[in-house]
């Protein structure tokens, strides 16, 4: 009789395992759509909501059909779900009320989170893996050094997007951070080959408070313009430390979704290398975005141009380009520009907006600003595919963009974003450009755009400038 409930266990231990890894399989299918839905900003909110339902499956299918090496199932429930109704109420809430200026922002701490739950799930299951069982405790100790680099790094970019964080560079920094790396690497290394109980706790502590001071040293000296392509890096470093506790684990789920985000955000992190004209490494180290130097001023005058003479020249034009920058999310005139782009539109103008890669304060940072006023996607057009129609444009309208329209990046060998890809705003016909002053942009480099005999200022907040214009328009 013992033997048959015995045989029954084990029958229904392998089928709920293998429901369990039918249902990861579905919830990997689910991220891989919501990811490759995720490449286009039309099917973007689609993509989300796969890749929640990927992972909320995933949850679901665990809380039922896990099992212990006993085959016992989960018994500590109400805590679990209670844990995970409370974030998600948290999580929805926060998403909703967050201003889209501050979108960088929660994307930071979020990253954060999650690096900091790979970190503590690494740390905690360090102590139970044998010694001899080598791999596993390189995963366990590279999970740790990860995530927690991606939790204080991510937390020092949040803070330094919210403006309370300052930059800090110096030499010495790419040097400390250097020191700091090879150390942490080391200490690894001679754990995962010469372990002790009392010598492993006591460099599993080294290891996680080093990686915990390298995060913010790495992310500190870096500032400007090159805050997009760190929280990219962040981000493919909190996947990385996902990957490393999925297998942990043996959860093909965690461990599929953790390289899914951390080879995506590599990739991005690579394009927006080549699209700033930098080099990873320099990221990586922490000398990214730290030069001094400035560009020199070509001596022109800085012209402005009147509400009326800007109301008549966009309205006669036959092509307007549109180049948003971060100053258009600062002053919410996201609704507003939509607004007059609808109402060129109608008097037979052809607009559309030319979006640079790192513009704004991450990842398609101006493509998500736009959305939100329901601009249509076919309106935004990508850098490569508009600087080729720039000549031929009567009216280039830069909002708040600064560094991503700098002809210096072309024109002077001198200057530290030479080479760096830009919308060719300086080639169009005639360039307003609307912002508060003529001072620098976010990186800290001179404009000669602004003094370009082209360019005329439009200067005041972006909202209150653009709703005068199109009051100016409708009256002509």
């Amino acid at each position: 009789m013992n033997e048959i409930i015995t045989i029954s266990k084990e029958i229904h231990f392998t089928a709920g395992q293998a429901i369990m890894e039918l249902g990861y399989l579905i919830s990997a299918i689910f991220f891989i759509v919501g990811l490759k839905k995720l490449s286009h900003p039309e099917t973007a909110r689609a993509g989300n909501l796969w890749a929640a339902g990927g992972m909320l499956l995933a949850m679901l299918i665990t809380l039922v059909f896990h099992r212990n090496d006993q085959g016992e199932a989960i018994s500590n429930w109400f805590p679990l779900v209670f844990s995970l109704l409370l974030a998600s109420v948290i999580g929805f809430y926060v998403s909703k009320k967050v201003k889209m200026t501050a979108m960088p922002q929660l994307v930071s701490f979020f990253n954060a989170t999650g690096g900091a739950a790979s970190a503590i799930i690494a740390f905690m299951e360090f102590g139970s893996i044998p010694a001899e069982n080598m791999g596993l405790v390189l995963v366990s100790l590279l999970g740790v050094f990860i995530g927690a680099v991606s939790f204080t790094g991510s937390m020092v970019a949040y803070g330094k997007l919210d403006g309370k964080v300052g930059d800090f560079k110096s030499p010495a920094m790419t040097y400390l951070n250097l020191i700091f790396l090879a150390l942490t690497l080391a200490l690894i290394a001679f754990v995962v080959f010469n372990q002790s109980e009392y010598t492993s706790n006591i460099l599993l502590y080294t290891i996680l408070g080093i990686s915990l001071i390298y995060g913010i040293t790495f992310v500190m000296p870096i500032g400007g313009a090159d805050m997009p392509v760190v929280i990219s890096l962040l981000n493919s470093f909190t996947g990385i430390a996902a990957a490393m506790t999925g297998f942990l684990y043996d959860n093909n789920a965690m461990l599929l979704g953790g390289i899914l985000v951390g080879s995506a955000g590599t990739i991005l992190t690579i394009l927006m290398c080549n699209a700033m004209n930098r080099s990873l490494l320099n990221v990586i180290i922490g000398g990214f975005g730290s030069s001094q130097q400035t560009t020199t001023e070509d001596g022109g005058t800085i012209k402005e141009i009147s509400l009326s003479d800007a109301a008549v020249l966009l309205a006669y034009s036959n092509s307007v380009v549109i180049v948003p920058g971060y100053g258009l999310a600062v002053s919410q005139a996201q609704h507003a520009v939509h607004e007059l782009d609808k109402l060129l539109e109608k008097k037979g103008v052809q607009l559309k907006y030319a979006i640079h890669p790192v513009a704004g304060r991450m990842p398609g940072h101006m493509n998500v600003l736009l959305a939100e006023s329901d601009v249509p996607y076919n309106q935004l057009v990508e850098m490569d595919d508009i600087n080729p129609e720039m000549e031929n444009t009567d009216v280039t309208i830069i909002i708040g963009a600064n560094d991503v329209v700098n002809p210096a990046a072309m024109q002077n060998p001198g200057s530290p974003i030479y080479g760096m890809p830009i919308i060719e705003a300086h080639k169009s016909k005639n360039i307003i450009v609307m912002k508060r002053g003529s001072g620098k942009g976010y990186a800290g480099i001179e404009n000669p755009l602004f003094g370009n005999d082209k360019t005329r200022m439009l200067y005041g907040n972006a909202k209150d400038s653009l709703q005068r214009l199109i009051d100016e328009i409708k009256n002509l």
